[in-house]
């Protein structure tokens, strides 16, 4: 009987972490760049003494990610640029390197061009961006940056650098807690020229609004049927105990 408990309860506790990973797809289906989580579990043997295999189990492994390119939405904003293909940007972040998809960019009170979440933007060189203060940002195709200080002559416009563009194996890569990704050998990828992006737009995310609400709904189904199954071991074990006693 126990055993019929320990499954159905190994299942309901995996149903609700994969519950988790599918609220926060949708709570960012609006978030520029964002990748689909993946709710991943693997078997792990239950050893008891002394280390014998008694159970198996699961456990949930780092989420991966579905990395189908979203679609392109004009805004119009200057600072808005997205990748066009394949690639990411570089952010710099206390952990070092990372790589984002999320193009919404804006610049800073250190006029520094920085993502949403304040971090800076890397140029080709691994540096941060300075941008002139008031100045008019232009990207190019293929990343290159330039500006316009305010009431400047449109002449002396100045080359800022260039976006840092990669494109590295995306199965080389892990998400981190932020949302940003990182190479799993915690090496700094290097540029890549092929990386074309295209001004004005961003990147939606990636995320199915029907499949998310879809797979919710399965999984909310899932639960309640472990939780019956627990429910129905339950009386059986009180219908045998009671069988017992009566026997007595």
């Amino acid at each position: 009987m126990d055993r019929i408990i320990y499954t159905a309860m190994n299942g309901a506790q995996r149903l609700l972490e994969q519950q988790s990973v599918i609220s926060n797809n949708l709570a960012n289906v609006n978030t520029a760049g964002f990748r689909e989580q993946l709710a991943m579990q693997r078997a792990v043997p239950v050893e008891g003494p002394p280390g014998l295999p008694t159970r198996v189990t699961t456990a949930t492994v780092t989420a991966g990610s579905k990395f189908q390119l979203g679609a392109l939405a004009e805004t119009g904003h200057a600072l808005d640029v997205a990748i066009a293909d394949q690639g990411f940007f570089a952010l710099q972040t206390d952990e070092g390197e990372a790589y984002t998809r999320a193009g919404d960019f804006s610049v800073s009170t250190d006029n520094l061009l920085v993502s949403k979440t304040g971090l800076p933007v890397l140029s080709a060189d691994g540096e941060p961006i300075e941008v002139p203060e008031q100045g008019v940002i232009t990207f190019s195709s293929d990343g290159q940056i330039t500006a316009l200080g305010a009431g400047d002559n449109p002449r002396d416009i100045q080359v800022l650098g260039q976006l840092k563009l990669v494109n590295p194996d995306v199965t080389t890569l892990e998400r981190g807690g932020d949302g940003l990704f990182r190479s799993v050998t915690g090496q700094v990828l290097q540029p890549d020229p092929g990386v074309g992006v295209v001004s004005g737009f961003i990147e939606k995310s990636n995320v199915s609004t029907a499949e998310a609400m879809v797979g919710m709904i399965n999984n909310s189904r899932r639960f309640e049927m472990q939780m019956k199954v627990i429910q129905d071991a339950s009386t059986n074990a009180e219908r045998a105990n009671s069988i017992l006693s009566f026997n007595g």
